[in-house]
């Protein structure tokens, strides 16, 4: 418990509104002149042991008021005091116990201000030494004493390896991508310092840039960049639904007085976005949890429905980062999260969700062509009992993955795997994510029937690519390991460049234009009075994957010469003799299976405005 203990000249309050947890049948409007106020937040720790809680928090109030040689006593819940409240059934018993103990101890006044109310107060504070004063009262712990350090948890790294060998996680500290991983999760000597390289192409490429009018971490996005991020999240949602998952929206703000909202909004501290909507205290989503597990508690569940597949591509999501952290995509306080929920039966079935949902993990990586490196952690519990399924899964994942297994469960979830691609400087960038939540289906109320009983079924909190700027953060630092830059194609915002030599020879590309557009390819022309140089330059420096000239002899002939980006070598650039079909089918093969939309942008780049 978190006390405050204000020796005031007067306090009054005046409940306003009630909460779905408000104490019926209190006080609702009272005032005391000269007495102490004591400040109360149940914490969940006092749950372990209310009885002691009461005695040592009213031991420590009754001393405090005979110092202060006062014979009144103001118990006023206040949750703002700590982010680790106690369930409102346990803050009532402390709170009622501490009334009923302190008026029992004879000698004082005692009142108690309403739990679950929002309430109005004025207080006029003394101005001597002792008129202000904190404690924390901790079960089995003395008065006043500072809360005890967590039980601590030791952590124990090792990499596994497809052949199933159980190695030194140490020896695979090295230069390579996974070595880059190992050394980050093990607090080794890494890459270090200066402004990751995406930050720079982010904006020279016209995708997105920093909003100088809103609140750091939030971008603004331009239409080459709007074109990406949408193709993206079209990809996503092809895995999700051919996996089975079906698409839902929820709100971006949520009421903190909600118990189980606020008790899951806790374990992440300070990182979010809280505020006042007229008296509810109110939050933004740092993820799409709160909506799904709100839909799941009032859906009429049975077990022949599960496992049930629920995804949100959450826009936006929103965490309070600090700002010297903030930077480029990688970090954002506004973000755009492809978030799957898996509802299952049981622990079986959950091993089976979440190997399934890993290997969307790795595809995702396949496809858009960023390798992915991966750490897996669990719980000792989980380890022992299920280390033959996790060697399993790294057989199948072909890779070794680093595992790092905790003594004891810290976190909501028991298991969950974290793949990451490596940006230019050599620094991770976690992405796809798979976790085993144990604990939100109990505090959410999520439960079916079974043999007469209610069951609280593990959930499964996944998203198949990582937040989408995230995405193309690891998609443009990969350009650093490439020898010519480039995105895959079906995601390049422009994928053939006509290029015509002459006046002439503008309106015969223009009719070529339209016809790759007509065949779902982006293309455009650059009819700038510019020379033919200059324009296939800078085609380069777009990464624009197929650019064909033309003049006479490909007028004359009906053939293009195409630089291929994806097969030249640096001041190599790989040239293709093609008719038009020819590159039509072309593109269409190495883009099949994967979303498009058209361009975003004028399909002449003399009309085309520059945004940078």
């Amino acid at each position: 418990m978190r006390l405050l203990l204000i020796h005031s000249d007067h306090i009054d309050y005046q409940a306003r509104k009630k909460t779905p947890v408000a104490e019926e049948g209190a006080v609702l409007e009272d005032e005391l002149d000269e007495a102490l106020v004591a400040f109360c937040a149940v914490e969940s720790s006092d749950e372990e042991d209310i009885d002691d809680v009461i005695v040592r928090a009213t031991s420590e109030i009754e001393k405090t008021a005979r110092e202060l040689n006062t014979d009144r006593v103001l118990i006023y819940p206040y949750a703002h005091l700590s982010s680790d409240l106690s369930g409102p059934d346990a803050a009532k018993k402390v709170l009622k116990g501490m009334e009923e103990a302190l008026t029992a101890a004879g000698g004082l006044t005692v009142r108690r201000a309403p739990f679950g109310w929002y309430k109005s107060f004025t207080l006029s504070c003394k101005g001597h030494p002792l008129s202000e004063l904190s404690r924390t009262i901790v079960p089995g712990g003395a008065e006043g004493e500072a809360k005890p350090a967590k039980k601590e948890v030791t952590h124990t790294f090792f990499v596994l390896t497809p052949e199933g060998e159980q190695l030194d996680a140490n020896d695979f500290a090295d230069d390579s991508a996974f070595g880059a991983l190992v050394k980050k999760e093990l607090g080794l000597p890494g890459a270090s310092g200066g402004e990751p390289i995406h930050v720079e192409l982010m904006r020279s490429k016209e995708l997105v840039d920093y909003e100088p009018a809103s609140d750091v971490g939030n971008l603004r996005w331009m239409p080459k960049g709007r074109l990406i991020r949408d193709l993206l999240e079209d990809y996503v949602l092809g895995l999700v639904l051919d996996y089975g998952g079906m698409p839902v929206e929820t709100p971006v703000m949520y009421d903190l007085d909600d118990p189980a909202i606020a008790e899951h909004a806790a374990k992440f501290g300070e990182r979010q976005y809280r505020f006042k909507s007229g008296n509810r205290n109110m939050m933004l989503r740092f993820a799409a949890c709160f909506g799904m597990f709100s839909f799941m508690r009032d859906m009429h569940i049975s077990p022949n429905t599960l496992p049930m597949k629920m995804y949100e591509l959450s826009t936006y999501s929103f965490r309070h980062e600090q700002r010297g952290e903030v930077i480029g995509l990688k970090r954002l306080r506004a973000f755009t999260m492809p978030d799957m929920h898996t509802l299952c039966r049981d622990m079986d079935n959950a091993l089976v969700c979440f190997a399934e949902q890993l290997r969307m993990g790795w595809q995702s990586g396949r496809d858009l062509e960023t390798p992915l490196v991966g750490v897996f952690r669990c719980t000792q519990d989980f380890w022992d009992e299920h280390e033959a399924w996790l060697r399993e899964m790294v057989r199948e994942s072909s890779v070794p993955m680093l595992v790092e297994v905790l003594s004891d469960r810290v976190h909501y979830w028991v298991a969950k795997v974290d793949l990451a691609a490596i940006d230019g400087q050599g620094r991770p960038i976690e992405n796809p994510t798979v976790q085993i939540d144990v604990e939100s289906a109990r505090r959410f109320d999520i439960s079916y029937r079974m043999h007469d009983a209610d069951v609280h079924p593990p959930i499964l909190h996944c998203s198949p690519s990582g937040s989408i700027e995230r995405v193309i953060c690891a998609m443009l630092e990969n350009t650093a390991y490439q020898q010519v830059p480039r995105l895959p194609a079906w995601l390049s915002p422009i994928q053939v460049r006509f290029v015509p030599v002459a006046e002439r020879h503008v309106a015969y590309a223009a009719d070529i234009c339209d016809r790759f557009n007509a065949a779902g390819i982006r293309a455009d022309v650059d009819d700038r009075d510019e020379s033919v140089n200059k324009k296939v330059r800078e085609a380069g420096t777009e990464w624009v994957p197929y650019v064909a000239v033309i003049g006479d002899r490909e007028m004359d002939e009906g053939k293009l010469t195409v630089t291929i980006r994806k097969l030249s070598e640096p001041k190599r650039p790989h040239k293709e003799e093609m008719t038009s079909d020819d590159l039509i089918a072309a593109i269409r093969d190495e883009c099949a299976g994967k979303p498009f939309r058209p361009m975003y942008t004028a399909k002449r780049l003399s009309i085309r405005p520059r945004f940078i």
